[in-house]
């Protein structure tokens, strides 16, 4: 059994994706939200509680999908029932394998940074394992995510960096294209079509990237000399475009390193 703590979007995204995938795995989810168990009971099939505790007794793989925030107390709530056998996996931001090893009576322990492409099947997780697990069991848990997307696996030192490129650039993308959005109603058009043409254009353009030219060899498909591309990318290098994403990024990872602490 797999017992999900937290029945947020990220949750349901990985259970929708299971299930869709055809996996067998049995689900539980504890979620104090009474709607939003009805929901997820109703929509998956899952069982459902509000007690932690109860969630874990009888999981062999326990998914903690809380907000960092929250972690103090779900640890409390479920560390009498976690043993040896259990393997707890960690999607909250920032908190390490050792914090979960100090408190936990398991090494079984992985952290995963998930993003939100998960909801539409298009997800990049990236998992970091302890050398405690073998094959079987890294496949196990990796088929969680993969059901909804992409997983590969890094070292732990790693993921503060993915946590600021892949857990967060979702939002990042979205900025961009909301300001394209933006850009052009005040070039004339109409909110609609500006986010029509940006949304597909994004679309298009990560399709071509997938397995394509490398994203330098794009720009200089679409520029020419002296054309409005290049126009455009002139802007961009002249206000610091690169720099801005670096610093956001960095500034990203620092605050992952701080919500170790």
């Amino acid at each position: 059994m797999i017992a999900f703590i937290g029945g947020g979007n990220m949750a349901e995204a990985l259970i929708k994706g299971m299930k869709g995938s055809g996996s067998k795995e049995d689900i539980t989810v504890s979620e104090p939200l009474a709607q939003r168990r009805e929901y997820l009971r109703d929509t998956y099939g899952v069982s459902v509680t509000f007690d932690n505790a109860e969630a874990v007794k009888k999981a062999s793989i326990i998914v903690l999908a809380v907000k960092p925030q929250q972690m103090d107390k779900v640890i409390a709530d479920i560390a009498p029932g976690v043993d040896s056998k259990k393997t707890v996996v960690s999607i909250a931001a920032g908190i390490t394998i050792k914090y979960y090893l100090d408190r936990l009576d398991t090494e079984r322990v992985v952290r995963v940074m998930p993003n939100m492409g998960a909801m539409k099947g298009e997800g990049m997780s990236v998992l970091s394992f302890c050398d405690c697990f073998n094959d079987a069991d890294i496949n196990r848990v990796k088929e969680i995510f993969i059901s909804s997307g992409v997983a590969i696996s890094l070292p732990e030192r790693h993921m503060d960096a993915v946590t600021a490129l892949s857990g967060s650039g979702p939002a990042f993308i979205a900025l961009f294209i909301e300001s394209m959005i933006e850009a052009g109603v005040s070039l004339g058009l109409g909110r609609d079509d500006a986010a029509q043409l940006a949304i597909q254009t994004l679309r298009g353009t990560t399709e071509v990237l997938d397995g394509g030219p490398t994203p330098g060899k794009l720009i200089e498909m679409v520029r020419s000399p002296g054309g409005t591309t290049a126009e455009g990318l002139s802007t961009f290098e002249r206000e610091g475009l690169r720099l801005t994403v670096l610093k956001a990024l960095e500034a990203a990872a620092r605050r992952s390193k701080e919500l170790a602490k």
